[in-house]
């Protein structure tokens, strides 16, 4: 093989299974989004501690199927220590085709920490193209804005 081809290859590889990967038609999953609810960032103070910066998280579960319904079955919040928190989702929400179902997680609400997530169940009743489910942090205060995004990944296995 050849240098072309083998960068080809490893190209393609990097491509086609990172997030940016189309995932197959499924009737359920349960997905892990990592969520911050707060950046440390800047330098060590004379305590110890970075700078820390409060951020709000809107979830965002995006159906993409254009014909058929999703039903997410819970959206369980956990904390940097793997504490359930809450669950956003007490009883089944359905999201229409190409529609969309919104957490909001409020910047005052730190009890998550840098190291917060979701997992995210849901299913369909027959074959569905899977939902796509990003974290929206943010924090806009005049003159200085901080904003990012988290992509949610399948947990193999978990359902």
């Amino acid at each position: 093989m050849g240098a072309r081809s083998a960068l080809a290859a490893l190209l393609a590889f990097f491509f086609l299974s990172g997030p940016c990967a189309a995932q197959s038609a499924a009737t359920g999953q349960s997905l892990y989004l990592p969520i911050y609810s707060h950046i440390w960032h800047g330098d060590v103070s004379s305590r110890g501690q970075p700078t820390k910066t409060l951020v709000s998280v809107l979830v965002s579960i995006r159906n993409t199927d254009p014909a058929k319904s999703i039903r997410v079955t819970s959206a369980r919040y956990y904390d940097t220590g793997g504490k359930l928190i809450k669950d956003y989702v007490a009883t089944a929400v359905t999201i229409p085709p190409m529609g969309t179902h919104e957490i909001f997680v409020p910047r005052g609400d730190d009890v998550g920490g840098s190291g917060a997530n979701f997992v995210i169940a849901w299913q369909a009743d027959s074959r569905v193209s899977p939902p796509l489910v990003e974290g929206v942090h943010a924090n806009l205060p005049a003159g200085r804005a901080i904003v990012f995004i988290t992509t949610a990944r399948p947990i193999a296995g978990e359902r």
